[in-house]
């Protein structure tokens, strides 16, 4: 079997849990779900901001679906991508069914601002301290946000896309073995 007949397979495998969570969310949600997809293994459903919180509570609550456990929550940054240039991912987790979803969200990087998920699961205000280190997302009622790795008197936001990676001027550096 090649990658691409495996990730078809796996996308294959995917397939209903994509469309149960659809089913429920579109009949729950409405509007609010965007859109879906299935990356690999994972569906994927793109949800607007407002529901977010709202969305989250019922995939982690609902007996059926029962997303009771937040993987991560990460930042995510697209510069390119005019009034939702700024993001966040949710990767929730059901342990008893081993099935796993991911939730995103995007925004205008002018209001960078979501609420809080650390009332629905205490683990998710360490991953959003580090999303507003670094990102620069604010999260509405979080209990402590400040800057959780970078300094605290830094003005910027390091893993948004906007710095260069490397010094363009720098000449004591030979890319050549590296076919760069």
């Amino acid at each position: 079997m090649n990658t691409a007949q495996h990730v078809q397979a796996l996308n294959q495998q995917a397939q209903p849990l994509h469309d149960t969570v659809l089913t429920r969310l579109t009949g729950k949600f409405g509007e609010a779900v965007l859109g879906s997809r299935i990356d690999y293994d994972f569906p994927v459903f793109e949800i607007k901001r407002e529901a977010i919180y709202d969305v989250l509570k019922f995939l982690k609550e609902d007996e059926q679906l029962n997303f009771h456990f937040l993987t991560t929550a990460c930042g995510l940054h697209f510069p390119d991508h005019h009034g939702r240039e700024m993001g966040m991912m949710y990767q929730l987790h059901n342990w008893p069914a081993n099935t796993r979803i991911r939730i995103l969200v995007h925004f205008p990087e002018q209001d960078a601002v979501m609420p809080t998920m650390t009332t629905l699961w205490p683990a998710a205000n360490w991953m959003e301290r580090e999303a507003y280190d670094f990102f620069g997302i604010s999260f509405k009622g979080h209990p402590n946000l400040k800057r959780i790795l970078n300094m605290e008197d830094i003005t910027f936001f390091p893993l948004r896309k906007e710095f260069q990676l490397e010094d363009p001027t720098r000449e004591d550096k030979d890319d050549t073995m590296f076919g760069r």
